[in-house]
């Protein structure tokens, strides 16, 4: 009878080599989704002695509110949301300087020379129950709103578009035009808005 062959091993050695480059090479060719939020500037935090600031007018203010029934009141008068960046577009621009939309300030401004600047501000109220959904559709159309003037106003001026300036990095010429289109997005805390009486 012949002797029994034993069963040869096999080397492992080089298997977490392996494993360790295939981790590698995964997280790096990997793309991760990131999360895009909204760009707020927060209120400083409340000092005692600093002064009450001054009122505004309100000929500056655009007040949105939404329920909890995801209805909007636009400056007073029931809106639909695709409606709401149009409206919110000609109250920021007031085009031909109305009385019943924001006053204008004449500013000098890089690369525009004095220009007159609206004075606006928009009011968002929410309530306690307003969809989350609805909240986003409101911040996207009234950020729209300040895009679509602002890409106008670069495309006028400079024959790009703003986005383009914000691509290609060219700092000076965005803070020229966000000085002329600030955006002034006001949010109070929410509580409940009856529209219509309900």
């Amino acid at each position: 009878m012949a002797g029994r062959r034993e069963l040869q091993e096999i080397n492992a050695g080089s298997m977490a080599d392996i494993a360790f480059l295939l981790l590698v090479f995964f997280l790096v060719t990997t793309t991760m989704d990131t999360d895009l939020g909204l760009a707020r500037r927060l209120p400083p935090p409340l000092d005692i002695n600093q002064p009450e600031p001054p009122p505004i007018k309100q000929r500056n203010v655009f007040v949105v509110l939404a329920n909890a029934n995801d209805q909007l009141l636009v400056e007073g008068e029931m809106t639909d949301i695709s409606e709401l960046k149009e409206k919110a577009k000609e109250f920021i621009a007031n085009p031909d300087n109305q009385e019943n939309l924001p006053s204008k300030t004449v500013i000098n401004v890089p690369f525009f020379g004095d220009y007159a600047v609206s004075k606006q501000v928009i009011s968002l109220q929410n309530d306690n129950g307003t969809s989350y959904d609805l909240y986003i559709q409101v911040q996207n159309e009234l950020a729209a709103a300040y895009n679509e003037l602002r890409n106008d106003l670069a495309q006028n001026e400079f024959g790009v578009s703003y986005d383009f300036l914000v691509e290609s990095k060219d700092k000076a010429k965005v803070k020229a035009v966000r000085k002329i289109f600030p955006q002034r997005i006001s949010e109070a805390e929410p509580k409940n808005i009856n529209i219509g009486g309900k």
